[in-house]
């Protein structure tokens, strides 16, 4: 059983052949995915979408990009709202990304706060986004720590020492398609950590593994990121699939089958 953390199978990108990737990737025997919202809209069509098919799963979240200014206490409230729905099983995606020289790193912070303390409020895990701000995300996770605090850290990309950490605060990594790139660090991240601290992703539409980099990523292509980890740790692919299933339904609490 193969499992994507983290796709954006609601996004636009897949408006025109929806249904395909969804029957592409029940073939791959993806048996699990989880959809991100980045905003109120993208909420609730996760919600949505997950109403639709009970292998998928929402997150309501609110990206750091959409906390460019200081964010509305309306939309946090609505957003605690669409928390509350049976579909949902995470708060994310939600972080502080400051790649991009017009951030509000003051306006992402508090927003990061906010969502942070919902998901405490509703005893729910967290799916963050961290880039080029790993210092104060952690100093952030310190402060808000609280012993009900867990979640993955999405698209991972800090280095060894910054794993460690984030595993010692509760935190699991997903690992994208970028483990198949060339100079990716992934494989020395893998290497040195357990497997129940791993989780697979595909960040559809973006970040598309090799051999299909250049197009569009769809989740059909997660079982490439799980046969990577599974060649890293030299464990065979059903084991690798297997432990990744367990920590996915453990971490997010679903019912399966």
């Amino acid at each position: 059983m193969f499992v994507d953390i983290h796709c954006h199978l609601s996004f636009p990108e897949f408006d025109h052949d929806r249904k395909k990737v969804i029957e592409r990737l029940i073939e791959k025997q993806v048996s699990v995915l989880l959809d991100p919202g980045i905003n109120v809209p993208t909420s609730k069509k996760s919600i949505e979408l997950a109403r639709d098919y009970d292998f998928i799963y929402a997150n309501v979240g609110l990206h750091p990009h959409e906390a460019t200014l200081p964010v509305e206490e309306s939309i946090f409230q609505e957003l605690e709202t669409l928390a509350k729905s049976p579909e949902v099983v995470a708060i994310g995606e939600i972080g502080l990304d400051y790649h991009y020289p017009d951030y509000n790193r003051q306006a992402q912070q508090d927003a990061f706060r906010q969502m942070l303390r919902l998901a405490r409020n509703l005893d729910m895990p967290v799916v963050i986004h961290c880039r080029d701000a790993w210092e104060d995300m952690l100093h952030i996770l310190t402060e808000e720590s609280h012993s009900g605090m867990r979640g993955v850290m999405h698209c991972f990309s800090g280095d060894l020492l910054i794993a460690n950490e984030c595993i010692q605060k509760g935190f699991k990594l997903s690992i994208p398609g970028t483990v198949t790139y060339k100079k990716s660090i992934l494989p020395e991240i893998i290497k040195n950590v357990s497997l129940d601290d791993l989780l697979t992703e595909t960040d559809a539409p973006y970040l598309t593994p090799v051999p299909y980099r250049g197009k569009r990523n769809e989740p059909a292509y997660v079982p490439i990121v799980t046969a990577a980890i599974a060649r890293i740790k030299e464990i065979p692919i059903p084991e690798t699939a297997k432990g990744i299933a367990q920590n996915t339904i453990e971490l997010f609490r679903l019912s399966t089958q």
